[in-house]
């Protein structure tokens, strides 16, 4: 399983999240179930270049969702908190050059 099999998606706009990247230097992300710690771990090192003091993994049960009469539910997905080095850190908003450059309409 490739690096970017491993880590799916970071989990940044949640409360919980912000405090944890504040307060204890930690960032969350949806991983693939079958990724165990030492992999997310690898994974997390090797795509943002930092360093990774523990990783700690939670699966996320689905939740029933209705679906016209009846009801589906949600797959289950696993989370993991990664706590990083102190002065290691991952900018998921980092301002570009191309994002802050205007298009050049005009709004008439």
């Amino acid at each position: 399983m490739s690096y970017e099999q491993i880590i799916r998606r970071p989990i940044a706009l949640t409360e919980k999240a912000n405090r944890l990247r504040e307060a204890d230097n930690q960032v969350i992300f949806e991983v693939a179930r079958d990724a165990n710690k030492v992999q997310i771990r690898e994974a997390v090192q090797k795509l943002f270049n930092v360093s990774v003091t523990s990783v700690n993994t939670l699966v996320m049960r689905g939740k029933d969702r209705r679906m016209g009469r009846g009801y589906a539910r949600t797959q289950n997905w696993k989370k993991a908190i990664v706590t990083l080095k102190e002065g290691d850190s991952i900018d998921f908003f980092a301002e570009t050059a191309h994002s802050t450059a205007s298009t050049g309409t005009t709004g008439t």
